[in-house]
């Protein structure tokens, strides 16, 4: 009977042909190499009249596993057709663990068995008696309709948190929410805790390291340590997304299997083939974009269509100010020096929206861009240290005594300066958390009237109290500006929130401001 038992594994697995030294099953040795996952059927057989215990080993079908931020398939012959995202690497085929929800229809139909999801079912009671406004249930809704797949645009205080926490209460699965600054991280824990009390909720930084089925994380620790814990989590939450598409952070995207992504941002970023001549010139072809990271935008409202109902009514004032004779003359000779040797190497002409790359590109070799990159950073350093506009921050310092101001520049040094000048104190990438802390803290109570900053501050702070903001400097971008402008907008008291903008005339600071100041709309 032993011999039949032999012939019949044999047909049906004609590779397993070594027999096992111990009962003598065709297959035994060779298979648990093969085939991994093995499932031992026991039969009883008699020879001779003597009962014994005879193995047969069954190979169960494919098996896929998440390893290291891939998605592993075993069991699989090599002359097998496979999905698209697998390719053949180390004697096995491999693909990112992105592709994970893709495939899911693959393997129920062809019945691989699944060991990839850790996460789990959580018994979530949402403690937040507050009613979703109308576009947060229609946000909701688009992205449940997209598969619980993309991203959704709102003005800073406009409620993303409390969107985002009515997603996790809907799905009611383990997640992840990855942010960018240390402060988001600790305002995210606070929200989470204040809605889901019963909950632990954990947090993955540099200084605590604490999963939990509900975790907040920074974007560098994520991308550290994704590998270890990318299908922990069926929902993972990008706040602050418009950074995922950065080369590092993408792979935060890549190395989780979550089949629900929720990306959160006041301002979607561009195509890299539009943000700009620099970007344009260093596109790569394994940049991704935030649809295929995460999925498409479901769903975008602007500053003015919440304006003066769940955001404060703002108003822009522009004030323009002079330079002095010295400083027209210094900048004439730089601005000379800089469109001078663009319009002599026709750059603009030859490279078009790249040549602004190129440009940098020559000025780590060639005399003449170099000069021309010294009188530009000249030109540019003048304009943001011009004293007629540092004359009117003092004025309205003094018309904006009792209120809680904002002052943003371009460069770090211009902040120390004006903090020394002011005695008022300042944050920028040099400031330790702590400081950073006792800062916002001492700004949202009112013992600082008065904050000032370059961009660390452009995003990751939550200060209700701010009704004025000052902008001395800054770059072209219009997101830029839209977030800035989003520190002073949420409501309170119906105040009407201030932006002030100093722009020296007839110098390149005005092209820059009507630049940013494009209508910033984002369509679904």
């Amino acid at each position: 009977m032993s011999i039949e038992i032999q012939k019949e594994w044999t047909q049906q697995h004609p590779l397993c042909t070594r027999q096992c030294s111990n009962c003598h099953c065709i297959g035994c040795s060779d298979c648990t190499q093969r085939f991994g996952c093995l499932s031992v059927i026991i039969v009883e057989l008699t020879d001779y009249g003597t009962p014994f215990t005879f193995g047969i080993i069954f190979p169960m079908s494919q098996q896929l596993r998440f390893h290291g931020g891939t998605l592993v398939l075993e069991g699989s012959s090599p002359d097998a057709m496979l999905p698209a995202p697998f390719r053949w690497v180390k004697g096995k085929p491999r693909c990112p663990a992105s592709h994970y929800a893709s495939l899911i229809p693959w393997l129920k139909k062809y019945e691989v068995r699944d060991t990839v999801p850790r996460w789990k079912h959580l018994n979530l009671e949402l403690n937040d008696p507050r009613e979703p406004h109308d576009y947060q249930r229609e946000a909701l809704a688009a992205w449940l309709a997209a598969d619980g797949r993309g991203s959704v645009v709102l003005p800073t205080g406009a409620g993303k948190t409390f969107l985002a926490i009515h997603a996790i209460a809907r799905l009611a699965r383990s997640t992840l929410i990855i942010v960018p600054t240390i402060d988001l991280l600790h305002q995210w824990y606070a929200a989470l805790c204040a809605a889901f009390p019963t909950m632990e909720i954990g947090v993955f930084y540099g200084l605590e390291k604490e999963l939990r089925e509900l975790t907040v994380s920074t974007y560098p620790s994520a991308w550290s340590h994704m590998g270890e814990f990318g299908d922990a989590f069926k929902l993972i939450i990008f706040d602050e997304v418009h950074h995922l598409p950065a080369p590092s952070w993408q792979e935060i995207a890549l190395m989780s299997v979550a089949p629900h992504r929720l990306g959160l941002t006041a301002t979607y970023p561009k195509p890299i083939e539009t943000a700009g001549p620099l970007f344009a010139s260093l596109q790569t072809p394994e940049g991704r974009g935030l649809e295929e990271l995460i999925g498409p935008l479901v769903y975008a409202k602007n500053v003015d269509d919440l304006s003066g109902t769940q955001l404060a009514e703002y108003r822009t004032i522009r004030i323009r100010v002079d330079l002095t004779p010295e400083e027209r003359a210094v900048y004439d000779a730089a601005y000379s020096a800089y469109t001078g040797f663009v319009k002599a190497t026709g750059l603009r002409e030859t490279y078009g929206p790249g040549w602004w790359g190129e440009y940098t590109r020559r000025s780590a070799f060639d005399a003449g861009a170099r000069h021309a990159k010294v009188a530009e950073r000249q030109l540019r350093r003048l304009v943001a240290n011009a004293q007629n506009k540092l004359k009117v921050l003092d004025d309205l310092l003094k018309e904006h005594a009792h209120e809680r101001v904002l002052i943003f520049t371009e460069y770090t040094d211009l902040v120390y300066t004006l903090s020394r000048r002011h005695l008022l104190p300042a944050i920028t990438h040099h400031t330790k958390a702590a400081e950073r802390k006792a800062i916002l803290d001492g700004f949202r109570t009112g013992q600082f009237k008065a904050l000032l900053t370059s961009r660390a501050l452009n995003e990751g702070i939550d200060v209700p109290e701010a009704k004025v903001a000052i902008i001395l400097g800054g770059s072209a971008s219009a997101q830029e500006y839209v977030q800035r402008l989003g520190r002073i907008l949420r409501k309170r008291a119906n105040k009407t929130a201030l932006l002030y903008e100093v722009i020296v005339r007839h110098t390149v600071e005005e092209g820059i401001s009507q630049r940013r100041h494009r209508k910033v709309r984002y369509t679904v």
